[in-house]
């Protein structure tokens, strides 16, 4: 998915995501799709965008993209840094400071519930409001 292009003017990003998923044709898909479901079932608010010729999934902010590559799928979290992964789901994009990611291999089972959680946790960061800091002078 990473060479799909920008989406077209007067084109529903819902059929676009759903064009891409159906094209991909196999476990790729397939994965792509689960986790839209999932990240719906976790925040049934949620925006879908297409940015950067992928799916993006927002909600008061950026909350992760859905990215295809030829042995994974991959979401990428925004603020990942900052979302509490107790199950360990997160294991790519591990050294940077804000971004982490997860990525899905053929054959492998999502745990629903965890990627889930990630992702009211990533919803809840993105609705806190920056703490505020006291002037003085």
């Amino acid at each position: 998915m990473s060479k799909m292009q920008p989406a077209p003017e007067g084109v529903p990003v819902s059929d676009l995501i759903d064009d891409a998923i159906a094209a991909l044709g196999d476990w790729r898909g397939e994965t792509l799709a689960r986790l839209r479901a999932l990240i719906h079932e976790a925040e049934p608010d949620v925006v879908e965008e297409w940015k950067w010729g992928k799916p993006v999934w927002s909600h008061d902010g950026l909350i992760c993209t859905g990215e295809v590559y030829k042995a994974y799928v991959k979401t990428t979290f925004a603020k990942g840094a900052a979302v509490p992964d107790p199950k360990g789901l997160f294991n790519s994009s591990l050294d940077g400071n804000v971004r982490r990611a997860i990525d899905f291999r053929p054959g492998e089972a999502i745990d629903e519930a965890a990627f889930k959680a990630l992702i009211r946790e990533a919803v809840a960061l993105n609705a806190a409001k920056p703490a505020r800091t006291k002037k003085t002078g």
